[in-house]
């Protein structure tokens, strides 16, 4: 199932409401990023509970989302990850890199914190 996006804005943050596969033959969010940093947007959720799948080409996308973020001073979340896809975070330790949460206001509220 190729990976779709849906953009709406809370507060002032960009939420990502993703559904499908998160790999190497998708590349719209990496597309849609980079559009929306160039626009100047700084804060972001990406909702990730409609991901069934990630594969490595998609884990290097979003670590390569979330440094394009820090570098620009932005602030990345994610949002309610599906438990095959949290444990791929647990196992290749990026659970450490990103700051995940079960509740959209709560990941909101965190994204809405810029790094100084």
């Amino acid at each position: 199932m190729a990976l779709t996006i849906k953009q709406r804005t809370v507060s002032d943050v960009a939420v990502l409401d993703l559904t499908g596969r998160l790999w190497i033959l998708d590349l719209p969010l990496r597309d849609l990023m980079n559009d929306l940093l160039g626009d100047g947007q700084k804060r972001f959720v990406l909702n990730l509970a409609g991901v069934d799948y990630i594969d490595s080409s998609g884990l290097g996308q979003l670590v390569s989302i979330w440094t394009s973020i820090r570098n620009k001073k932005g602030h990345l979340t994610l949002l309610n990850p599906s438990k095959r896809v949290e444990r791929l975070f647990d196992i290749t330790r990026l659970h450490t890199v990103f700051e995940i949460f079960a509740e959209e206001p709560v990941a909101v509220e965190k994204a809405r914190k810029l790094t100084v």
